[in-house]
Protein backbone atom coordinates (compact mmCIF):
# COMPACT_ATOMS: atom_id res chain seq x y z
CA UNK A 1 0.00 0.00 0.00
CA UNK A 2 1.01 3.26 -0.88
CA UNK A 3 1.23 6.60 1.49
CA UNK A 4 -0.89 9.13 -0.42
CA UNK A 5 0.87 11.93 1.58
CA UNK A 6 4.36 10.92 -0.06
CA UNK A 7 2.33 10.76 -3.00
CA UNK A 8 0.66 14.42 -2.41
CA UNK A 9 4.39 15.98 -1.66
CA UNK A 10 6.20 14.23 -4.45
CA UNK A 11 3.96 13.24 -6.94
CA UNK A 12 6.65 13.54 -10.39
CA UNK A 13 8.70 11.60 -7.97
CA UNK A 14 5.79 9.09 -7.61
CA UNK A 15 4.83 8.97 -11.48
CA UNK A 16 8.37 8.46 -12.87
CA UNK A 17 8.64 5.15 -10.38
CA UNK A 18 5.11 4.16 -11.22
CA UNK A 19 6.94 4.48 -15.52
CA UNK A 20 9.91 2.57 -14.21
CA UNK A 21 7.63 -0.42 -13.21
CA UNK A 22 5.84 0.13 -17.12
CA UNK A 23 2.94 1.96 -15.86
CA UNK A 24 1.13 5.32 -16.59
CA UNK A 25 1.12 8.96 -14.26
CA UNK A 26 -0.72 7.46 -11.60
CA UNK A 27 -0.29 10.83 -8.76
CA UNK A 28 -2.92 13.09 -10.92
CA UNK A 29 -5.93 10.42 -10.63
CA UNK A 30 -4.65 9.59 -7.18
CA UNK A 31 -5.10 13.32 -6.17
CA UNK A 32 -8.28 13.93 -7.41
CA UNK A 33 -9.41 10.94 -5.24
CA UNK A 34 -7.89 12.64 -2.23
CA UNK A 35 -9.14 15.78 -2.66
CA UNK A 36 -12.36 14.13 -2.93
CA UNK A 37 -12.00 12.39 0.31
CA UNK A 38 -10.44 15.36 2.07
CA UNK A 39 -13.90 16.91 1.04
CA UNK A 40 -15.91 14.70 2.36
CA UNK A 41 -14.19 14.49 5.36
CA UNK A 42 -14.24 18.48 5.68
CA UNK A 43 -17.79 18.26 5.12
CA UNK A 44 -18.81 15.90 7.42
CA UNK A 45 -16.90 17.31 10.29
CA UNK A 46 -18.42 20.98 9.65
CA UNK A 47 -21.84 19.27 9.97
CA UNK A 48 -20.80 17.58 13.47
CA UNK A 49 -19.61 20.96 14.75
CA UNK A 50 -22.33 22.51 14.28
CA UNK A 51 -24.78 19.87 15.81
CA UNK A 52 -22.85 20.22 18.84
CA UNK A 53 -23.06 23.55 18.85
CA UNK A 54 -27.10 23.22 18.44
CA UNK A 55 -27.21 20.62 20.79
CA UNK A 56 -26.08 22.76 23.55
CA UNK A 57 -28.16 25.39 22.80
CA UNK A 58 -31.24 22.83 22.67
CA UNK A 59 -30.25 22.32 26.55
CA UNK A 60 -30.29 26.02 26.73
CA UNK A 61 -33.45 26.48 25.36
CA UNK A 62 -34.91 23.91 27.79
CA UNK A 63 -33.55 25.89 30.68
CA UNK A 64 -34.76 28.64 29.70
CA UNK A 65 -38.83 27.14 29.30
CA UNK A 66 -38.40 28.64 25.21
CA UNK A 67 -40.39 25.93 23.51
CA UNK A 68 -40.67 27.50 20.24
CA UNK A 69 -36.44 27.76 20.16
CA UNK A 70 -36.87 24.13 21.80
CA UNK A 71 -38.70 22.91 19.17
CA UNK A 72 -37.00 24.76 16.20
CA UNK A 73 -33.21 23.83 17.38
CA UNK A 74 -34.69 20.05 17.72
CA UNK A 75 -35.60 19.81 14.50
CA UNK A 76 -32.76 21.08 12.95
CA UNK A 77 -30.47 18.56 14.73
CA UNK A 78 -33.04 16.03 13.37
CA UNK A 79 -32.09 17.44 9.61
CA UNK A 80 -28.48 17.60 10.92
CA UNK A 81 -28.40 13.98 11.63
CA UNK A 82 -29.76 13.42 8.55
CA UNK A 83 -27.23 15.31 6.30
CA UNK A 84 -24.35 13.64 8.68
CA UNK A 85 -25.85 10.37 7.56
CA UNK A 86 -25.24 11.01 4.15
CA UNK A 87 -21.87 12.73 4.45
CA UNK A 88 -20.25 9.75 6.24
CA UNK A 89 -21.50 7.83 3.57
CA UNK A 90 -20.11 9.54 1.11
CA UNK A 91 -16.74 9.82 2.64
CA UNK A 92 -16.90 6.20 3.05
CA UNK A 93 -17.01 6.01 -0.44
CA UNK A 94 -14.44 8.01 -1.02
CA UNK A 95 -12.19 7.15 0.67
CA UNK A 96 -13.09 2.83 -0.41
CA UNK A 97 -12.44 4.19 -3.66
CA UNK A 98 -9.10 5.95 -2.94
CA UNK A 99 -7.65 2.87 -0.84
CA UNK A 100 -8.90 0.27 -4.09
CA UNK A 101 -6.50 2.37 -6.35
CA UNK A 102 -3.57 2.59 -3.64
CA UNK A 103 -3.83 -0.74 -3.23
CA UNK A 104 -3.84 -1.75 -6.86
CA UNK A 105 -0.74 -0.62 -7.72
CA UNK A 106 2.74 -1.97 -7.15
CA UNK A 107 5.65 -1.53 -5.11
CA UNK A 108 7.95 1.53 -5.94
CA UNK A 109 11.58 0.04 -6.90
CA UNK A 110 14.80 0.93 -5.44
CA UNK A 111 16.91 3.28 -7.12
CA UNK A 112 19.26 1.11 -7.92
CA UNK A 113 16.94 -1.45 -9.53
CA UNK A 114 17.54 -1.53 -13.69
CA UNK A 115 15.19 -0.55 -15.55
CA UNK A 116 13.45 -2.94 -18.26
CA UNK A 117 10.48 -4.72 -18.88
CA UNK A 118 10.81 -8.72 -18.71
CA UNK A 119 13.78 -11.34 -17.73
CA UNK A 120 15.70 -10.03 -20.63
CA UNK A 121 17.04 -6.83 -18.49
CA UNK A 122 17.76 -8.48 -15.61
CA UNK A 123 21.57 -8.31 -14.74
CA UNK A 124 24.12 -10.55 -13.26
CA UNK A 125 25.63 -9.77 -9.77
CA UNK A 126 27.86 -12.88 -9.58
CA UNK A 127 27.96 -16.48 -9.79
CA UNK A 128 29.13 -19.55 -8.25
CA UNK A 129 30.26 -22.96 -9.65
CA UNK A 130 31.10 -24.30 -13.19
CA UNK A 131 28.25 -26.15 -14.38
CA UNK A 132 29.48 -30.17 -14.92
CA UNK A 133 30.83 -31.53 -18.22
CA UNK A 134 29.15 -34.87 -18.87
CA UNK A 135 30.97 -37.69 -21.02
CA UNK A 136 27.41 -38.39 -21.94
CA UNK A 137 23.81 -36.72 -22.80
CA UNK A 138 22.29 -35.77 -19.45
CA UNK A 139 19.03 -36.68 -18.70
CA UNK A 140 15.98 -34.57 -17.32
CA UNK A 141 14.92 -34.93 -13.94
CA UNK A 142 11.61 -36.67 -15.11
CA UNK A 143 13.52 -39.63 -16.49
CA UNK A 144 15.69 -39.48 -13.65
CA UNK A 145 13.49 -39.96 -11.43
CA UNK A 146 11.31 -42.30 -13.26
CA UNK A 147 14.80 -44.69 -14.01
CA UNK A 148 15.06 -44.43 -10.02
CA UNK A 149 11.46 -45.72 -9.65
CA UNK A 150 10.23 -42.68 -7.38
CA UNK A 151 8.85 -40.76 -9.38
CA UNK A 152 4.93 -41.37 -10.76
CA UNK A 153 2.77 -38.72 -12.70
CA UNK A 154 0.26 -41.02 -13.99
CA UNK A 155 -0.94 -42.01 -10.56
CA UNK A 156 -0.78 -38.00 -9.59
CA UNK A 157 -3.13 -37.29 -12.55
CA UNK A 158 -5.25 -40.34 -11.79
CA UNK A 159 -6.27 -38.78 -8.59
CA UNK A 160 -5.78 -35.03 -8.77
CA UNK A 161 -5.21 -34.36 -12.43
CA UNK A 162 -2.12 -32.63 -14.54
CA UNK A 163 0.60 -30.56 -12.24
CA UNK A 164 0.75 -33.10 -9.59
CA UNK A 165 3.15 -35.87 -8.74
CA UNK A 166 4.01 -38.50 -6.66
CA UNK A 167 7.58 -39.40 -5.13
CA UNK A 168 8.35 -42.93 -3.86
CA UNK A 169 11.18 -44.39 -1.78
CA UNK A 170 14.26 -43.19 -2.42
CA UNK A 171 13.38 -39.67 -4.11
CA UNK A 172 10.56 -39.14 -1.02
CA UNK A 173 13.12 -39.39 1.38
CA UNK A 174 15.20 -37.05 -0.87
CA UNK A 175 12.32 -34.49 -0.26
CA UNK A 176 12.32 -34.70 3.18
CA UNK A 177 16.15 -34.69 3.61
CA UNK A 178 16.43 -31.79 1.67
CA UNK A 179 13.52 -29.64 3.71
CA UNK A 180 15.13 -30.74 7.34
CA UNK A 181 19.15 -29.75 5.74
CA UNK A 182 17.70 -26.39 4.98
CA UNK A 183 15.61 -25.86 8.20
CA UNK A 184 18.64 -27.07 10.37
CA UNK A 185 21.04 -24.36 8.05
CA UNK A 186 18.37 -21.96 8.59
CA UNK A 187 17.92 -21.96 12.12
CA UNK A 188 21.27 -23.36 13.71
CA UNK A 189 23.67 -21.04 11.17
CA UNK A 190 21.63 -18.26 9.64
CA UNK A 191 19.36 -17.25 13.51
CA UNK A 192 16.39 -17.83 11.68
CA UNK A 193 13.35 -19.29 14.21
CA UNK A 194 11.88 -22.11 12.93
CA UNK A 195 8.08 -21.58 13.00
CA UNK A 196 4.68 -23.88 12.01
CA UNK A 197 2.26 -21.97 10.54
CA UNK A 198 -1.71 -22.84 9.47
CA UNK A 199 -1.82 -23.72 5.26
CA UNK A 200 -5.13 -21.88 5.49
CA UNK A 201 -5.58 -17.75 5.69
CA UNK A 202 -8.54 -15.63 5.55
CA UNK A 203 -8.93 -12.72 2.90
CA UNK A 204 -7.55 -10.11 5.28
CA UNK A 205 -4.12 -12.24 5.42
CA UNK A 206 -3.43 -12.52 1.50
CA UNK A 207 -4.36 -8.68 1.50
CA UNK A 208 -1.49 -7.70 3.68
CA UNK A 209 1.21 -9.46 1.73
CA UNK A 210 -0.16 -8.53 -1.40
CA UNK A 211 -1.85 -11.44 -3.48
CA UNK A 212 -5.40 -10.01 -3.37
CA UNK A 213 -7.00 -8.64 -4.69
CA UNK A 214 -4.99 -8.37 -7.87
CA UNK A 215 -4.04 -12.29 -7.88
CA UNK A 216 -6.80 -13.81 -6.93
CA UNK A 217 -6.64 -16.41 -9.79
CA UNK A 218 -3.56 -17.52 -8.66
CA UNK A 219 -4.68 -18.97 -5.46
CA UNK A 220 -6.79 -21.97 -4.33
CA UNK A 221 -10.11 -20.45 -2.38
CA UNK A 222 -12.17 -23.07 -0.43
CA UNK A 223 -15.42 -23.43 -0.04
CA UNK A 224 -15.49 -21.84 3.27
CA UNK A 225 -14.13 -18.66 2.30
CA UNK A 226 -10.64 -19.47 3.02
CA UNK A 227 -7.37 -19.67 0.81
CA UNK A 228 -4.57 -22.26 0.52
CA UNK A 229 -1.27 -20.65 1.31
CA UNK A 230 0.96 -19.69 -1.78
CA UNK A 231 3.81 -19.27 0.51
CA UNK A 232 4.48 -19.51 4.07
CA UNK A 233 5.82 -15.56 3.63
CA UNK A 234 1.91 -15.42 3.59
CA UNK A 235 1.16 -16.47 7.34
CA UNK A 236 5.05 -15.63 9.00
CA UNK A 237 4.63 -11.99 7.60
CA UNK A 238 0.88 -11.86 9.18
CA UNK A 239 2.34 -12.22 12.44
CA UNK A 240 2.93 -9.00 13.40
CA UNK A 241 -0.17 -7.37 11.71
CA UNK A 242 -2.38 -5.04 13.45
CA UNK A 243 0.30 -3.92 16.32
CA UNK A 244 2.29 -1.87 17.42
CA UNK A 245 5.19 -3.50 18.63
CA UNK A 246 8.53 -3.08 20.90
CA UNK A 247 11.61 -1.83 19.03
CA UNK A 248 13.38 -4.69 20.90
CA UNK A 249 11.61 -7.41 18.96
CA UNK A 250 13.44 -6.26 15.71
CA UNK A 251 15.08 -8.00 13.86
CA UNK A 252 12.72 -11.26 13.91
CA UNK A 253 13.49 -13.71 11.39
CA UNK A 254 11.79 -16.59 10.64
CA UNK A 255 11.45 -19.92 8.52
CA UNK A 256 8.81 -22.17 7.70
CA UNK A 257 8.94 -25.42 5.50
CA UNK A 258 5.39 -25.98 4.19
CA UNK A 259 3.58 -26.98 1.05
CA UNK A 260 2.70 -24.33 -1.22
CA UNK A 261 -0.39 -24.04 -3.30
CA UNK A 262 -0.79 -21.67 -6.61
CA UNK A 263 -3.28 -22.27 -9.64
CA UNK A 264 -0.71 -21.63 -12.08
CA UNK A 265 -3.53 -19.96 -13.79
CA UNK A 266 -2.48 -19.16 -17.64
CA UNK A 267 1.19 -21.03 -17.37
CA UNK A 268 2.32 -23.10 -20.54
CA UNK A 269 5.47 -24.34 -22.32
CA UNK A 270 8.34 -26.11 -21.07
CA UNK A 271 7.52 -26.11 -17.53
CA UNK A 272 4.15 -28.00 -17.88
CA UNK A 273 6.88 -31.00 -17.81
CA UNK A 274 8.15 -32.30 -14.39
CA UNK A 275 8.64 -30.54 -10.96
CA UNK A 276 9.44 -26.75 -12.32
CA UNK A 277 5.63 -25.54 -11.83
CA UNK A 278 3.53 -27.29 -9.59
CA UNK A 279 0.05 -26.72 -8.35
CA UNK A 280 1.32 -28.24 -4.79
CA UNK A 281 5.10 -28.32 -3.87
CA UNK A 282 6.73 -27.78 -0.82
CA UNK A 283 9.42 -24.53 0.03
CA UNK A 284 11.40 -23.68 3.08
CA UNK A 285 10.70 -19.91 3.35
CA UNK A 286 12.30 -16.86 4.97
CA UNK A 287 11.19 -14.08 6.23
CA UNK A 288 12.55 -10.70 7.67
CA UNK A 289 10.42 -7.98 9.95
CA UNK A 290 13.42 -5.26 10.67
CA UNK A 291 13.25 -1.21 11.27
CA UNK A 292 13.45 0.82 7.75
CA UNK A 293 17.19 1.11 8.34
CA UNK A 294 17.80 -2.39 8.34
CA UNK A 295 16.13 -3.48 5.18
CA UNK A 296 18.18 -2.76 2.46
CA UNK A 297 21.43 -4.73 4.48
CA UNK A 298 19.07 -7.53 5.39
CA UNK A 299 18.26 -8.06 1.59
CA UNK A 300 22.06 -8.87 0.98
CA UNK A 301 21.85 -11.11 4.30
CA UNK A 302 18.77 -13.18 3.58
CA UNK A 303 20.37 -13.82 -0.17
CA UNK A 304 23.86 -14.72 1.22
CA UNK A 305 21.48 -17.49 3.49
CA UNK A 306 19.87 -18.88 0.18
CA UNK A 307 23.42 -18.92 -1.99
CA UNK A 308 24.59 -20.86 1.23
CA UNK A 309 21.99 -23.96 0.13
CA UNK A 310 22.98 -24.17 -2.91
CA UNK A 311 26.66 -23.98 -2.65
CA UNK A 312 26.69 -26.73 0.44
CA UNK A 313 24.46 -28.68 -2.16
CA UNK A 314 26.88 -28.04 -4.87
CA UNK A 315 24.94 -26.74 -7.67
CA UNK A 316 26.29 -23.74 -9.62
CA UNK A 317 24.27 -20.86 -9.49
CA UNK A 318 24.36 -16.79 -10.41
CA UNK A 319 22.50 -14.12 -9.08
CA UNK A 320 20.49 -12.06 -10.82
CA UNK A 321 19.03 -8.40 -9.79
CA UNK A 322 15.73 -7.98 -11.18
CA UNK A 323 14.44 -5.08 -13.47
CA UNK A 324 12.07 -3.11 -12.39
CA UNK A 325 9.44 -4.67 -15.05
CA UNK A 326 10.45 -8.65 -13.69
CA UNK A 327 10.08 -7.39 -10.12
CA UNK A 328 6.73 -9.20 -8.41
CA UNK A 329 3.91 -6.84 -7.39
CA UNK A 330 5.17 -6.01 -3.82
CA UNK A 331 9.10 -6.15 -4.25
CA UNK A 332 11.17 -3.08 -4.27
CA UNK A 333 14.19 -4.70 -5.06
CA UNK A 334 14.88 -8.70 -5.78
CA UNK A 335 17.71 -11.29 -6.36
CA UNK A 336 16.68 -13.90 -8.49
CA UNK A 337 18.98 -17.07 -7.98
CA UNK A 338 19.36 -19.30 -10.66
CA UNK A 339 20.78 -23.00 -10.90
CA UNK A 340 22.44 -24.66 -13.33
CA UNK A 341 19.96 -27.27 -15.31
CA UNK A 342 21.96 -29.29 -17.55
CA UNK A 343 19.24 -30.97 -19.10
CA UNK A 344 17.72 -27.41 -20.15
CA UNK A 345 21.75 -26.29 -20.51
CA UNK A 346 20.50 -22.64 -19.14
CA UNK A 347 20.17 -21.37 -15.04
CA UNK A 348 16.22 -21.59 -14.03
CA UNK A 349 15.22 -19.74 -11.04
CA UNK A 350 15.02 -21.86 -7.59
CA UNK A 351 14.87 -18.38 -5.03
CA UNK A 352 13.50 -15.28 -5.07
CA UNK A 353 15.08 -12.68 -2.66
CA UNK A 354 12.94 -9.38 -1.70
CA UNK A 355 12.82 -6.17 0.31
CA UNK A 356 9.21 -4.95 0.52
CA UNK A 357 10.35 -1.65 1.79
CA UNK A 358 6.82 -0.49 4.02
CA UNK A 359 4.69 -1.66 1.62
CA UNK A 360 3.09 -4.74 3.20
CA UNK A 361 3.41 -3.54 6.59
CA UNK A 362 0.92 -0.24 5.55
CA UNK A 363 -1.60 -2.90 3.98
CA UNK A 364 -1.56 -4.75 7.80
CA UNK A 365 -0.90 -1.92 10.10
CA UNK A 366 2.37 -3.58 11.09
CA UNK A 367 4.02 -0.94 13.32
CA UNK A 368 6.59 -0.59 16.11
CA UNK A 369 7.48 2.55 18.40
CA UNK A 370 11.16 3.37 18.97
CA UNK A 371 12.13 3.56 22.75
CA UNK A 372 11.40 7.18 24.04
CA UNK A 373 9.24 7.50 21.21
CA UNK A 374 5.73 8.39 21.12
CA UNK A 375 4.82 8.26 17.17
CA UNK A 376 5.05 4.25 16.00
CA UNK A 377 6.80 3.92 12.73
CA UNK A 378 5.71 0.86 9.87
CA UNK A 379 8.32 -1.77 9.79
CA UNK A 380 9.84 -3.43 6.82
CA UNK A 381 8.93 -6.96 5.36
CA UNK A 382 11.31 -8.99 3.45
CA UNK A 383 10.82 -12.56 2.05
CA UNK A 384 12.58 -15.17 -0.27
CA UNK A 385 12.69 -18.95 -0.99
CA UNK A 386 15.35 -20.83 1.16
CA UNK A 387 15.15 -22.43 -1.33
CA UNK A 388 12.18 -24.27 -3.12
CA UNK A 389 12.87 -28.21 -1.95
CA UNK A 390 11.11 -29.44 -5.09
CA UNK A 391 13.59 -27.92 -7.22
CA UNK A 392 16.28 -27.87 -5.35
CA UNK A 393 15.56 -31.58 -5.98
CA UNK A 394 15.42 -31.85 -9.59
CA UNK A 395 18.54 -29.81 -9.56
CA UNK A 396 20.41 -32.08 -7.84
CA UNK A 397 18.79 -35.30 -9.75
CA UNK A 398 20.39 -33.19 -13.00
CA UNK A 399 23.54 -31.94 -11.57
CA UNK A 400 24.94 -35.17 -9.35
CA UNK A 401 23.63 -38.07 -12.38
CA UNK A 402 25.45 -40.73 -13.19
CA UNK A 403 25.57 -42.67 -16.89
CA UNK A 404 24.22 -45.64 -15.09
CA UNK A 405 20.90 -43.75 -14.27
CA UNK A 406 22.37 -43.43 -10.30
CA UNK A 407 22.57 -40.42 -8.60
CA UNK A 408 25.43 -38.97 -6.40
CA UNK A 409 23.92 -37.64 -2.99
CA UNK A 410 26.02 -34.65 -1.78
CA UNK A 411 27.92 -34.70 0.75
CA UNK A 412 25.86 -32.79 3.45
CA UNK A 413 22.63 -34.35 2.53
CA UNK A 414 24.60 -38.21 3.45
CA UNK A 415 23.67 -37.70 6.79
CA UNK A 416 19.80 -37.01 6.24
CA UNK A 417 20.01 -39.22 3.92
CA UNK A 418 20.95 -42.21 6.58
CA UNK A 419 24.51 -42.13 5.27
CA UNK A 420 23.44 -43.12 1.88
CA UNK A 421 25.69 -42.04 -1.04
CA UNK A 422 24.47 -43.07 -4.05
CA UNK A 423 20.68 -43.38 -5.15
CA UNK A 424 20.90 -46.46 -7.76
CA UNK A 425 17.75 -47.84 -10.14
Amino acid sequence: MHDIRFIRENPDAFDAAMTKRGRGPEASRLLELDTARREATARLQELETTRNTKSKLIGQAKAKGDDALFNQLRAEVDTLKSQMDEAATEQAKADEALRTELASLPNLPMDDVPEGADENDNEEVRGWGEPKEFAFAPKDHVAIGEGLGGLDFEAAAAMSGARFAVLKGQLARLERALAAFMLDMHTLQHGYSETSVPLLVRDEALFGTGQLPKFSEDQFHTTDGRWLIPTAEVPLTNLVRDAIHAESAFPMRLTAHTPCFRSEAGAAGRDTRGLMRMHQFYKVELVSIVKPEESEEELERMTGCAEAVLRALELPYRVMLLCAGDMGFGARKTYDLEVWLPSQNTYREISSCSNCGDFQARRMEARFKREGEKKPEYLHTLNGSGVAVGRALLAVLENHQNEDGSVTIPAALRPYMGGIEVLKP
